[in-house]
């Protein structure tokens, strides 16, 4: 997510270390609200993890992966040091075990295990999360691993942070409910989310902790309240507990400034309603010639945000897309376009109603922030 502008506010006791970073950020705006040392270069540890399940979720939107599928385990993730499963070489586990391991147990094996199936080799996974991030706006941060075992090469930032945990909520929001997962059980063992926030503090709903002695203790939080959502970053803990202390404490400061920008943001969308495919027969596109017509909207420019293959994904993406616009015009509104493509219906998301002006501000804001977007011109 691109962060808009920075609200410097009072300071805030740090956790007194060189490692020490910190960044929260208003996920509806993407403003920052408050931040320290955001843009200095840190060890992410297991917050790399992060971005291996984000290049998982990518692969199973794609249909390259599936959740029920098995997944080979070599000796070389076998081999990896813990935090681990103890997975044996030539066993097997599946995506979805593999997804809660990640998430819940931070397991460095499984790591391995998903980079080589999904690139063959964990330095060409390393290589594409690196492309994936930067594709993202996370321009300083450089992968060289999918657990976040030390590597001096590897690095990111705060800020760097914030824009990935936005991605994964806005962009891949359908397989975000993985960082909640209270635990999960393996070979008749209990694993508890490392993430205290999730039992312990109001609204949080992810999303992952990382510790290694290069970096101190880690967190990206995610936490909600009535039309609110923040995202924090901190580095560079002395232990979990402080860490975690920190964050709230930081949170809590934060809140009410959140709230006060919530009337700069996009009003809320109401759901556009398909009963079933022969409504969707029905249901008109929009043509270049009915964009142009003076008998629907004076404001006849817009923007497409993207094409789906399901209907639900497209307003999922559509919702999103609505609270992260700044400055969208009452004259707004949403279509979503059935489009026939061979056999099968897409579903175009489009905004609608805008003016010229509008539309190229909103898709540059979009763009900004890693999204896809065009303008639709009435011409």
């Amino acid at each position: 997510m691109f962060l808009l502008s920075v609200v410097l506010t009072a300071p805030i006791t740090t956790l007194a270390s060189a490692k020490y970073a910190s960044i929260i950020v208003d996920a509806t705006s993407g403003k920052t609200l408050y931040s320290r040392n955001a843009n200095k270069l840190k060890n992410p540890a297991s917050l790399t993890k992060m971005m291996t399940l984000y290049m998982v979720f990518d692969s199973l939107e794609e249909g390259a992966l599936r959740l029920n599928q098995r997944l080979r385990v070599s000796q070389r993730a076998a081999g990896q040091p813990a935090s681990k499963l103890g997975l044996k070489p030539g066993e097997f586990i599946t995506v979805q075990n593999a997804i809660n391991a990640l998430a819940v147990k931070s397991a460095n094996d499984v790591a391995t295990v998903i980079a080589e199936s999904i690139s063959g080799t964990e330095i060409s996974f390393a290589k594409a999360m690196t492309k994936k991030a930067h594709s993202l706006g996370m321009k300083k941060t450089e992968f060289r691993n999918a657990s976040g075992l030390y590597n001096k090469r590897q690095k990111t930032t705060a800020k760097d942070m914030s824009i990935l945990a936005a991605a994964l909520i806005t962009k891949h929001n359908r397989y975000y409910k993985f960082f909640a997962t209270p635990s999960f059980t393996h070979k008749s063992k209990k694993y508890i989310n490392h993430n205290s926030l999730l039992r312990n503090y109001k609204g949080t709903d992810g999303i992952k902790t990382g510790y290694i002695r290069a970096s101190g203790f880690n967190l990206v939080a995610s936490s909600v309240r009535g039309n609110v959502r923040l995202i924090g970053v901190v580095f560079g803990g002395k232990s979990a507990v402080r860490r975690d202390r920190h964050m709230k404490k930081l949170f809590n400061r934060n809140w009410n400034k959140a709230r006060a920008l919530s009337t700069l943001t996009a009003r809320p969308i109401s759901k556009p309603w398909i009963s079933n495919k022969s409504e969707v027969a029905k249901t008109a596109e929009i043509t270049k010639e009915k964009i142009n017509s003076p008998n629907n909207y004076e404001n006849n420019w817009g923007i497409q945000i993207g094409t789906f293959k399901k209907y639900d994904n497209a307003y999922v993406a559509a919702s999103n897309t609505a609270h992260l616009l700044l400055g969208l015009p009452s004259t707004a509104f949403l279509k979503i376009q059935p489009k026939n493509h061979k056999s099968n219906t897409l579903f175009r998301v489009r905004f609608m109603g805008l003016d010229g002006s509008s539309a190229r501000s909103l898709c540059k804001q979009l763009l900004f922030k890693g999204n896809k977007c065009f303008v639709l011109t009435p011409e």
